[in-house]
């Protein structure tokens, strides 16, 4: 089955909203997990406007299951990750100002970056992952960076499956072969929901994790997050 990790990071925005601890960000993780969930991913960016830097030494010790740590990695996120070793570390070239992730890495451009950062969460034993758009030259790329997994960035795929969904998952089959040909592990995100988590997983099985949270968040406001964890859970079962 491929695992569920929840991006806590919107429930961080309900509370920056007021102040205080409401909702408590540390306490809706171990529900979280309580309730089901594989893992808990954060992107703290540098403004922390959602997930803060004391979220994350707060978080370290509670995710018992798999901890997932995103962004950018500038000389401070590079720190912060290897001082708290999440299982995890997911690389996205994010502008320090941009509203969400729009876009992969450019894997040949960025090539002896990425080999010097990968280098160092390595050697601190974690694994990383990259983010990538569908494009098989970049799967390829991302294979000699030395990373262990990338992410495929799915919001075309949910932008078009309402009007083609046969379409709209083809450029994702291809890469995601591509991926497993070389020998990569595989994640996905961004913009998969409960209409059309199931197809897509449906397609390419062998996907190791999707990183889910804008969507369920949101699910959650009607259904409640219990609920909404197993009805994610549900749909990933192929």
């Amino acid at each position: 089955m491929t695992r569920l990790s929840v991006n806590i990071n919107k429930i961080a925005t309900l509370r920056n909203a007021r102040g205080g601890n409401l909702p408590d960000v540390q306490q809706m993780a171990v529900d979280i997990q309580r309730f089901g969930a594989h893992g808990i991913t954060v992107h703290p960016r540098p403004d922390e406007r959602h997930i803060t830097r004391r979220d994350v030494e707060l978080l370290r010790p509670l995710v018992t299951t798999e901890f997932n740590i995103e962004g950018n990695p500038t000389r401070e996120f590079i720190a912060l990750v290897l001082k708290h070793k999440p299982e995890q570390v997911t690389l996205v070239p994010d502008d320090p100002g941009q509203l969400t992730s729009d876009h992969g890495w450019d894997t040949l451009k960025h090539h002896d970056f990425l080999v010097e950062v990968i280098c160092r969460f390595k050697e601190a034993g974690i694994r990383t992952s990259i983010f990538v758009d569908p494009d098989p030259k970049m799967v390829e790329g991302a294979k000699v960076t030395g990373t262990d997994r990338i992410e495929l960035y799915t919001e075309s795929y949910a932008a078009n499956f309402p009007t083609g969904r046969e379409a709209a998952i083809a450029p994702f089959v291809k890469a995601a072969k591509v991926a497993q040909a070389v020998g990569l592990g595989l994640n996905a995100g961004h913009d998969l929901n409960l209409d059309n988590l199931h197809f897509f997983v449906e397609n390419i099985p062998w996907i190791d994790e999707v990183s889910i949270g804008h969507a369920l968040i949101c699910d959650a406001l009607y259904y409640g997050m219990e609920n909404t964890v197993q009805l994610y859970l549900r749909a990933l079962r192929k």
